[in-house]
This record gives C-alpha cells, sequence and structure tokens, in this order.
C-alpha cells in the first residue's frame, strides 16, 4: 500500500492524545456499576457506590496530572460541571497545571438523549458555564458523557462556540467537521478505556495500547491514538502504573506527537484537514 498524502507536522508518524475524565452523578445516585460484590437493598442509598465515584475528584485527577507532568506531557481534562461545583480545587489545579480543560455534560447520569432542543441547549450552556466560572477558563471542546449524543448536538456545540467535538467513533482520523459545524473539529474517541480492565487485568491496559500503538506506528503512517482514563478508575494506583508504563513506551519512539485536544485541532483548522477515507489513505491496488 502506499500512502495518499500527509497530514501530521514534518517528522510526525503518530499522534497520542491523552483523554482524563473526571464525574460526577447527580445528588444521591451512584454510577451504574459499583465496587460491592452485591447491589444495595433497593431503596436505599449506594453511599460505598457514591463514595467511590467521587475517588476521581479527590485523588485520581491529581495523579493522573502528576504522572503527565512527570513525563512532561500535556493532557486535556474532560469534566462533568458538579465536580466544579462539589470540588472547585481540582478544576483549579487542572487549569493551573496547563492542562486543557473540556465540558462533559453537567453530571455524568444525565445524558443528553432525550432532552428537547432546549434542554440540551441549556445543559450546554450550564456545563460550560460552571466550568468557566470556577476555573476562569472558558473551555474549547466538549464530550458528551457516555459518549451519547443527538443529531444536533454539533449544532449547539458549534452556537456555543467549541472547537473541537469527542464524540465520534466512525472516524479513524480528527478532521473538520462537515456542514453546521461552525468551524469544529471532529475527534475520534477511544475504542478501549481503563474501565473495562479495572476489576480484571490491570495489565491488559497497557497491553492494548502498546498493542495498538505498535500496529500503528509501524504500519499506518499519519496514524491517531487516543488514550482514555477515568480518574475514578486510572486514577487509582494500579491503573496509573499502567498508563505510566505505556507512556513511557510510546514517548521512546521517534515521530510521536502528543498534544492537546485543543491544540490538535487548531492544527487540523490551520490546514484544511477534511476527512480522508482508510481507502484514500492506503490505496490498494486492483487485484
Amino acid at each position: 500500500m502506499t500512502r495518499l498524502k500527509t497530514i501530521w507536522p514534518e517528522g510526525v508518524r503518530t499522534v497520542v492524545v491523552l483523554t482524563f475524565l473526571v464525574e460526577s452523578w447527580s445528588e444521591g445516585k451512584a454510577p451504574p456499576y459499583s465496587p460491592m460484590t452485591s447491589p444495595p437493598r433497593p431503596g436505599t442509598k449506594d453511599l460505598a457506590g457514591i463514595t467511590w465515584s467521587e475517588y476521581g475528584a479527590r485523588a485520581g485527577a491529581d495523579r493522573l496530572m502528576r504522572i503527565a507532568r512527570q513525563r512532561k506531557l500535556p493532557a486535556t481534562f474532560c469534566v462533568n460541571a458538579r465536580v466544579a461545583e462539589l470540588f472547585p480545587g481540582v478544576i483549579q489545579r487542572i487549569v493551573a497545571n496547563g492542562f486543557e480543560l473540556a465540558g462533559h455534560n453537567y453530571a455524568q447520569d444525565e445524558v443528553l438523549p432525550g432532552l428537547n432542543e432546549t434542554e440540551e441547549r441549556a445543559l450546554i450552556a450550564r456545563s460550560l458555564g460552571i466550568l468557566e466560572d470556577v476555573s476562569g477558563v472558558k473551555p474549547r471542546g466538549w464530550l458528551s458523557s457516555t459518549i451519547a449524543t443527538t443529531e444536533r448536538t454539533t449544532d449547539l456545540l458549534a452556537d456555543a462556540g467549541m472547537l473541537w467535538h469527542g464524540d465520534y467513533n466512525y472516524l479513524d482520523l480528527p478532521c473538520r467537521l462537515p456542514n453546521g459545524g461552525g468551524g469544529m473539529v471532529a475527534i475520534p474517541h477511544s475504542d478501549f478505556a481503563d474501565n473495562r480492565v479495572l476489576r480484571a487485568a490491570p495489565r491488559d491496559f497497557f497491553q492494548c495500547y502498546k498493542d495498538t500503538f505498535d500496529y500503528l506506528h509501524n504500519n499506518e503512517p499519519d496514524a491517531f491514538m487516543n488514550i482514555t482514563v477515568h480518574g475514578h478508575f486510572g486514577g487509582r494506583p494500579l491503573i496509573s502504573a499502567m498508563l505510566d508504563e505505556t507512556l513511557a513506551y510510546i514517548t521512546s519512539h521517534e515521530g510521536v506527537w502528543m498534544p492537546r485536544h485543543d491544540e490538535l485541532a487548531d492544527w487540523i483548522n490551520e490546514n484544511q484537514v477534511d476527512e480522508i477515507t482508510y481507502a484514500e489513505r492506503f490505496p490498494l491496488s486492483p487485484a
């Protein structure tokens, strides 16, 4: 196979981004998964699940920041606005340490599908407004909680002045959004995240991303990989250790660029990168 064109900066073969999520559920609610082996009695508050989910804001996000800073790497934190209300200090530390702050709904369980246009617009505005008020910085990007979006989300985010939108699982590469994107950039999300291995074999996290990186870096120039880590999962030591090892491995290779999402989106816009299909990147000769 031969490449059609090069899209990344000169000397870059693979782009890798870090997406760190810090989440909170509505008052009195816990994640639908729980550290308990048995669910609480119906009608009772799942206090174990609620406090377990707060680990990301209380400790996990800071550990992820520390790992990234030690590796001299940027990252983008997508944060539920409710986290900013309950734990404003972590929001301020994210910005103070040079990381990007992006929207991630108000609460993790308040997903966009099922809302009417007025409700969805209000949720987006409320979420972004709270993050800006607490951090002093206007977010430039958005990743919906559970990657749940609607047909109008892109237009509403464009109206809100967003630079990038991360709810894309049908793309290999970031690109400018056509028709109604308002100059926004689509950033593909991860296929594999830390919450899939926390209770099983944490080392699978390292192996998954190592194998993916090796395949892309060795076989597909101009590749892209998005590594997703949740503060309340991957911010715990057993997954953080795997993340640190993964980052050490990736950064040991030449030709890797690891920007923040907003930095990447600015590059895409400045260089007018539209969607490039896999067949266009690597055309096959007729059999």
